[in-house]
């Protein structure tokens, strides 16, 4: 009973706390308080549900979701391999480890003119948002395939366990949890890293239309572009929150 009124209550929370951002929102719009570049959250909702501009959205939001989906299983089968890599041969965790952690540290907006040069400018973002999901399965994978317990480790050699059945009955099911939420934590790199990628002369996409907004002084549009990012990536993130929740109470 207790968890399930704590549970309500952060649920409860959750909603007051977005009711409070809109409401923010739509009154720093409403008073002009932070000029004409914040625009009423009504006068957004309404451009976005124009049906004259729903055309441009869905086109918009096709090429961006294409690059996302793409990249992040990409980045993901990335990640899973250079970690199992680093599991089984040692030897070569700790130079992966810093290789990783040297790409992690470039900014992804000093990376997209490389790609534009190496790929093309379509496929900077999703190059982009692969390396953005890399990282964040790399480092979920290598710590959850050392997630098992000693006194485990130790029970399966006693009875005779071979290394592969090792880590096929107790290193992976017990790295589940920790690949939802690398799965989880890996969504809004993904989104950032296409964006970022579109900004550099993608001909589609939502990152397209934000930075032509900005060069043309088209707030509304720009706004819009920026919610139904948001919008989309919440939605996401929400979706792998749940499957992380699932894996968890079946696996820990």
């Amino acid at each position: 009973m207790t968890r399930r009124r704590d549970r309500l209550r952060a649920i409860l929370y959750g909603v007051l706390g977005v009711a409070a951002f809109l409401a923010g929102w739509e009154a720093i719009g409403a008073y002009r308080l932070a000029g004409l570049t914040w625009p009423r959250l009504t006068v957004v909702l309404a451009f976005v549900a124009d049906p004259n501009r729903t055309a441009l959205f869905l086109r918009a939001s096709d090429a961006t979701l294409s690059n996302v989906a793409m990249g992040y299983a990409l980045g993901v089968a990335m990640g899973l391999v250079a970690g199992a890599l680093g599991f089984v041969l040692r030897v070569l965790r700790p130079g992966l480890d810093r290789l990783v952690a040297v790409i992690h540290a470039i900014p992804a907006i000093a990376l997209a003119p490389i790609f534009i040069v190496l790929v093309s400018r379509d496929a900077t973002g999703l190059a982009l948002t692969a390396l953005g999901v890399f990282y964040a399965m790399y480092v979920a994978t290598t710590s959850g395939l050392e997630a098992a317990s000693a006194a485990h480790r130790e029970l399966f050699a006693a009875l005779g366990a071979s290394r592969l059945r090792l880590l096929w009955h107790l290193q992976l099911p017990a790295a589940l949890p920790a690949f939802a939420s690398g799965l989880k934590y890996a969504i809004p790199g993904a989104f950032i890293g296409a964006i970022v990628g579109e900004w550099f002369g993608a001909s589609r996409g939502l990152g397209l239309l934000m930075a032509s907004a900005m060069q043309n002084f088209q707030i509304p549009l720009l706004w819009s572009a920026v919610l139904i990012t948001s919008c989309v990536s919440l939605l996401c993130f929400g979706l792998a929150a749940l499957l992380e929740r699932a894996v968890a109470a079946r696996f820990r």
